[in-house]
């Protein structure tokens, strides 16, 4: 199984408002920087997206180390996600799962790959999180 290396950030100018994602794959030497925007957004589903949109890039299944900022999206996927599906996308508060499609979407998308989570700390000098903020941030610029 082929290991590859995934970073991500998320974007918002204004939260909601204008978003942007950004992700850097990396397979040994080999780089991939993708990169989108959405007009009306959240800062959690630039996120989400970001991660969603790194993981549908990969064409075979993969061990992926996936290096995030958002304990959001690293708590949803490896915590609270169990409870959700368990109680039919509902909180412990019985309330509707906010970004209930992204979360389906994610699970669907890290299915066929091993995923290990890896949370870094945002702005803090990490190369690869600064390059995909920056590619985020100027995605959501653009938007």
């Amino acid at each position: 199984m082929k290991t590859i290396e995934i970073f991500t950030d998320g974007a918002c100018k204004g939260n909601p408002g204008k978003g942007g994602w950004g992700a850097l794959l990396r397979a040994g030497a080999t780089e991939k920087e993708l990169s989108g925007s959405d007009p009306a957004t959240t800062n959690n589903r630039m996120e989400m997206t970001a991660v969603l949109r790194a993981l549908q890039a990969l064409r075979e299944p993969c061990a992926v180390k996936l290096h995030t900022d958002s304990r959001y999206v690293i708590d949803g996927m490896t915590k609270w996600m169990f409870g959700w599906v368990k109680k039919g996308w509902k909180t412990a508060d019985n309330k509707p799962v906010k970004n209930e499609d992204l979360w389906r979407a994610l699970v669907e998308a890290a299915r066929p790959h091993k995923v290990e989570w890896i949370w870094v700390k945002g702005h803090d000098g990490h190369v690869e999180n600064e390059r995909v903020d920056k590619l985020a941030s100027d995605a959501a610029k653009a938007a």
